[in-house]
């Protein structure tokens, strides 16, 4: 609609400029001879222009396109008939609506309102010099129509050329769509475990490196547990190894249930498995701790012939200046000195606790 108003406003500006300049050589403007008649049709043009925008107000998502072409028509036909006679090649105006129905790029639309565009044309021509009010000028009819025909093939081909382009801009965003996907989950082969669904040992070590530095830098404090399976060789000596990849599988199914979203749950190497706490404090890392403990020895595995299944657990606080070697080996300690007490606990790290680990 904005197209048409600024042509509405362009004919009223030429209109102001032919009454300000006389251009016969009696010194009469347009104005004083046609005056009248550009008085009735920019009327209408304003009417017309004012009808359709109220009219899309109220139905504007269902009748849209439509009120918007053949409010087009009518514009370039008022537009027609003024300037027709004073104006040499007025029927250019008659490609305004199809130029205007290319901004929807269908094919039905463009083919419908040039169809009646021609048909209108055919109308306001033959049917007036038919009856004899106005001579009938086969040269500039045969023109007017080559025009409109001619408008319609280019624009079927600016369409469909279009509609080319956006195919092929659709396939590339899914291509790339595509790789995204598939780097995304080549990335997620890299860092988890297959077997449990957890981060593997090289994606561990990065993160705890990355958290490490954060905390020199921000003091944020960390916790590091190392869990183990007790007894997990006599698992896979005794029922198989097909049974123990399904102990693996709970146990960190149970992990998975249990940390927060924030926590970082790892498997570390075998039946080892690596918890890094992030911004919490020593009671509720340990708490986690206990509370998969607990989880892990409630486990019922039909095919361990209700044999229960439990972990020892080590628990250290990282202190900032401890350094990534005394993280794991103060972790570590924790948990020999859980496997030495009876195993299925969990230790917390103490100055003491050292002293038990034998020095290798």
């Amino acid at each position: 609609m904005i197209c048409y108003w600024v042509t509405a406003i362009l004919l009223f500006v030429s209109e102001g400029v032919s009454w300000l300049t006389p251009y016969n050589a009696g010194g009469v403007g347009l104005w004083e001879t046609r005056h009248e008649v550009w008085i009735y049709v920019d009327l209408s043009i304003l009417v017309l222009l004012g009808a359709t925008e109220l009219w899309l107000k109220r139905e504007r998502k269902v009748y849209l396109k439509r009120a918007v072409l053949l409010c087009g028509i009518l514009l370039s036909y008022e537009l027609y008939f003024l300037l027709d006679p004073v104006v040499h090649g007025s029927e250019i105006i008659l490609m305004m609506p199809l130029l205007i129905s290319l901004v929807y790029f269908e094919r039905n639309l463009l083919r419908a309102f040039s169809l009646l565009n021609i048909l209108i044309y055919m109308l306001i021509t033959i049917v007036p010099a038919a009856i004899r009010l106005t001579a009938f000028n086969t040269a500039d009819f045969l023109l007017v129509m080559t025009l409109l025909i001619i408008g319609t093939f280019l624009g079927q081909g600016v369409i469909t050329r279009s509609i080319e382009m956006r195919k092929a801009v659709e396939n590339l965003a899914k291509s790339e769509q595509k790789l995204i996907v598939e780097k995304a989950i080549s990335d997620k082969l890299l860092k988890m475990d297959a077997l449990t669904g957890l981060y593997n040992h090289k994606t561990f070590h990065e993160y705890m490196e990355n958290l490490i530095h954060h905390s020199e830098a921000n003091g944020v404090s960390v916790h590091l547990a190392i869990l183990d399976i007790d007894n997990f060789k006599t698992i896979n000596d005794t029922f198989g190894h097909w049974v123990g990849d399904i102990v693996l599988k709970e146990v960190a199914r149970n992990i998975t249930e249990l940390i927060r979203p924030n926590d970082f749950a790892a498997r570390y190497g075998g039946e080892e498995f690596a918890l890094i706490f992030a911004d919490t404090t020593s009671e509720q890392a340990e708490a986690c701790c206990e509370a998969i403990r607990a989880a892990v020895e409630r486990m019922a595995i039909p095919q361990l012939e209700e044999r229960n299944i439990t972990i020892s657990s080590g628990l250290f606080h990282y202190l900032p200046g401890d350094g990534k070697e005394k993280l794991f080996r103060n972790a570590d300690s924790a948990l020999y000195q859980a496997k030495r007490s009876g195993k299925n606990r969990v230790v917390v790290y103490q100055e003491q606790v050292q002293l038990l680990v034998p020095q290798i």
